[in-house]
């Protein structure tokens, strides 16, 4: 194994790299270009022995990743923000079909006003199209779940496409030290792409037709099942990589010093890494503060957060989000999982670092004193606390 010091988007470049695609769709956009680039390298210096092919859209680079996988190749794209939203017609097709891409979306702001900036709302605007989403903290989880998503999406059991998200800057473009595993290493945890789930002249079959409503939802049926089935086989990837390599995951979600906590701050992405430094510095003072960090927002993680939750006296909700007119996407599968569960405890909704607005640790204690308020609404970092 070695050590090498990385931005997030070379250490899932690597963790592509160890995954021997066959085919890579490569369309450039700002943050998640390096992640390509990089890739186009490695194909070039014959580190990769892959199809890397430039295609002139978005929506094309997916395209081209479904018809590779629709012929049993493992394939992989990128894309970030308006390039995400462009591929939308696309992302439902793909995971209709039940083809098992990996795609890695660098998060980042929409438009307008126009933004280069990191939020999440790409994403979470895309919760709903069928894909298994993950969320990585740091470089080297960027690099673990390249290679593990994989490993997931092509479970038969599972057979969906897998959109891994790394927060557009914060950590597509910071650099940490990162372990780069040995191929010979990765060939053992993740082993050649195999599917029935292809055109085959031996087997001729029929792929991406009509359904109508006499079988229609059957299909919707067996898709949601995939999704719902991702669950184990990410704790089955997990043991399995740890066993290998060593590094533990937690599986859905992230508990931080959440056993005697009695209020818990609930997050995702690369935010989080501060949210713990608040934590540890509110402990210290006595306060008894946790976090949970989703790692997956499809399967979603309903009771391993309820489970956490259901002895606090309150939680919140801190997103890079907002479904306008509402509230935050994650806050509302938050509420879900918790009136599921009959957890019923105050939980407030804390928007910010919209269009890569700053969220400091000021902010972060601001959200634990609300919550020892008892307060339950939406409320907006930077904009005085209330709805405006």
């Amino acid at each position: 194994m070695a050590r090498k010091f990385l931005s997030g988007n070379e250490a899932f470049a690597e963790g592509i790299r160890l995954a021997r695609p066959e085919v890579i769709s490569a369309y450039p956009i700002t943050p998640q270009t390096i992640v390509v680039e990089r890739l186009s390298e490695m194909v070039e210096d014959g580190s990769l022995n892959s199809e890397f092919i430039h295609v002139e859209s978005e929506h094309s680079a997916l395209s081209c990743a479904m018809g590779a996988s629709a012929v049993g190749a493992r394939a992989f794209t990128a894309t970030s923000s308006q390039g995400l939203l462009y591929m939308a017609e696309c992302l439902v097709y793909a995971s209709g079909g039940r083809f098992p891409i990996v795609m890695m979306n660098a998060n980042r702001s929409t438009a307008l006003p126009w933004n280069i900036y990191g939020d999440q709302r790409d994403s979470l605007a895309l919760l709903d199209s069928g894909w298994i989403q993950a969320y990585a903290e740091n470089a080297q989880e960027a690099l673990d779940l390249a290679l593990m998503s994989y490993y997931i999406a092509e479970n038969k059991n599972v057979s969906t496409p897998f959109m891994a998200n790394l927060d557009g800057f914060v950590l597509t473009h910071t650099y940490e030290a990162v372990d780069v595993p040995e191929q010979d290493a990765a060939d053992k945890f993740l082993p050649p792409f195999e599917t029935e789930n292809k055109l085959d002249l031996s087997k001729p079959k029929n792929m991406a037709f009509s359904a109508g409503p006499a079988s229609n939802y059957i299909f919707k049926y067996k898709e949601h099942l995939g999704l719902l089935n991702a669950a184990a086989v990410i704790n089955e990837a997990e043991e399995k990589f740890y066993k290998i390599f060593g590094r533990k995951y937690p599986g859905l979600i992230e508990k931080y010093l959440t056993d005697d906590a009695e209020y818990i701050l609930i997050t995702l992405g690369s935010i989080s890494g501060l949210v713990k430094d608040v934590t540890d510095e509110l402990r210290e003072k006595g306060g008894k503060v946790g976090m949970i960090r989703i790692r997956y927002m499809r399967p979603f993680p309903n009771k391993e957060i309820a489970e956490t939750v259901k002895n606090a006296k309150a939680a919140a909700v801190l997103e890079k989000d907002i479904s306008f007119g509402n509230e935050g996407t994650v806050f509302t599968n938050v509420n879900s999982a918790l009136k599921k569960s009959g957890v019923n405890i105050p939980v407030s909704d804390h928007i910010g670092g919209l269009g890569g607005q700053d969220i400091s640790r000021a902010d972060i204690e601001n959200i634990f004193k609300n919550m020892k308020k008892g307060l339950s609404d939406v409320n907006f970092i930077g904009i005085g606390g209330d709805r405006p």
